[in-house]
């Protein structure tokens, strides 16, 4: 199976960074992720995944509510790649960035640069952003509604690495860049391609000047599990990212994004699904148990209920042991954990305080409690089943449990022949996750 390490701030649980042993400055710390960085490499994970938003994203009442939120401060992931591609050698790093507030040409540039910088090793997890805030910090008075916002996105891949015809990371074949010292040619303008791209939303005539990235295309990861989200993946995806709270769910999804992929051309294996999943482990059951319920207890009502505010409101004057109350019609939020949050908050004997409790420690994501052989076991079990092709590790707080995955974990998904314990392929991001290089101009639903 492949391991990613999702890098969530001050960690996955939202009141992780208030046990004894957290690191509550650990957002900032670049000293603390190039160590981690490396502890991940020697564990051999594939790569470091981190999710983005261009503001402070939260559904806060005002500051006062805001201010007990500790996922405030991040580090911009692009910056940070460059740092830790600098001290590591064959682990990856996937960062996500928005197809609504950026545009094509920029992330063209970046991440091809970032390949370079890394010796093949980047990816580019493709989002649509979810929240007003990143509206106001880019001359909108609203959130572009979610039919716009990926119609944005199918035009704007289209035009970094084309979906129909060649993109962006195309614009120079493999060998355009001869720089002959005697002619004093430096490139074949026979292997230049220029865009001359005018669509719906954006016109870019290209060419990108960065040569075509070390990997084809960068790894393109997509988290969308929406109909729309799972029809873009479907196409461009290398990897899927996707919040699976049941076995019987993640067999559901883990079906319907290969079948989408195979309606679309592609071969099943061309396309990695890597639900999340937050361990909360110990030595000892027990120890994990109690674990597990000091963080739970550690879960303020100012930072919970504003979890559940896009979706039922402001819940703040009803019972917190009561039942929850209709959702919101027409919300505008990421759509799958709109109405994967509607079908926790339907569940039996569901109150308020639970539901936010459930959406602080994992957001959704399977928070599984126990010994490193018990969480090994429900990983074995899906992986097994089909109902994923690996797992993006959660750690709940800084930096003890990414520790434990590296040095608990890990040597438990070996013992059982489940994880890698040297990496293979071509010392690339693509070549360690047994995915095929593009040719140039080749189709991304095609790969």
């Amino acid at each position: 199976m492949k391991l990613g390490l999702n890098i969530v701030a001050n960690g996955a649980h939202a009141a992780g960074w208030r046990m004894p042993q957290a690191r509550a400055d650990a957002a900032m710390d670049i000293r603390l992720w190039k160590k981690m960085a490396q502890a991940a490499e020697k564990a051999r994970f594939h790569f470091m995944f981190w999710a983005d938003g261009i503001a402070v994203r939260h559904s806060a009442r005002d500051d006062d509510e805001l201010s007990y939120n500790a996922r405030i401060d991040v580090f911009e992931p692009m910056t940070v790649i460059g740092a830790l591609a600098a001290v590591t050698e064959r682990i990856g790093f996937v960062a996500s960035a928005s197809t609504t507030y950026n545009e094509p040409y920029h992330i063209a540039r970046k991440f091809a640069s970032l390949d370079y910088v890394s010796n093949g090793r980047v990816g580019w997890n493709v989002v649509t952003s979810w929240s007003e805030q990143e509206a106001y910090n880019f001359g909108r008075e609203a959130h572009m509604e979610h039919g716009l916002r990926y119609r944005r996105a199918e035009e704007f891949v289209d035009i970094v690495f084309g979906l129909w015809v060649f993109g962006l990371w195309d614009s120079w074949e493999d060998d355009a860049f001869i720089r002959d010292k005697a002619s004093g040619r430096y490139f074949d303008p026979n292997k230049l391609h220029t865009l001359n791209h005018r669509g719906e939303i954006f016109s870019v005539k290209g060419p990108l000047n960065v040569a075509r990235p070390i990997q084809g295309y960068p790894v393109i990861a997509q988290a969308g599990s929406s109909g729309p989200g799972q029809d873009l993946g479907s196409r461009i995806a290398d990897l899927i990212y996707t919040a699976q709270k049941t076995r019987e769910s993640a067999l559901t999804f883990y079906r319907s994004v290969k079948e989408h992929a195979a309606a679309a051309g592609r071969a099943p294996g061309s396309m990695l699904v890597m639900p999340g999943i937050l361990p909360i482990m110990g030595r000892t059951r027990q120890e994990a148990k109690d674990r597990f319920e000091q963080l739970q207890d550690l879960v303020h009502p100012r930072v919970g209920l504003p979890t559940l505010a896009d979706t039922y409101g402001d819940l703040s004057a009803m019972p917190q042991d009561g039942p929850l109350p209709p959702p919101l019609e027409g919300s505008n939020a990421v759509k799958s954990g709109h109405e994967a949050l509607i079908r926790l908050g339907q569940q039996p004997g569901m109150t308020i305080s639970k539901l936010y409790k459930i959406m602080a420690g994992a957001s959704g994501h399977n928070m599984l409690v126990g010994t490193p052989a018990d969480v090994a076991d429900q990983m074995e079990d899906w992986f097994l089943a089909g109902a994923c092709d690996g797992w993006n590790i959660m750690p709940a707080f800084m930096p003890d449990p990414a520790y434990e995955a590296f040095e608990w974990l890990v040597p438990e998904l070996q013992r059982r022949g489940l994880h890698q314990t040297e990496y293979s392929g071509d010392g690339t991001l693509r070549g360690s996750l047994g995915l095929a290089r593009p040719e140039f101009h080749s189709r991304g639903y095609a790969r």
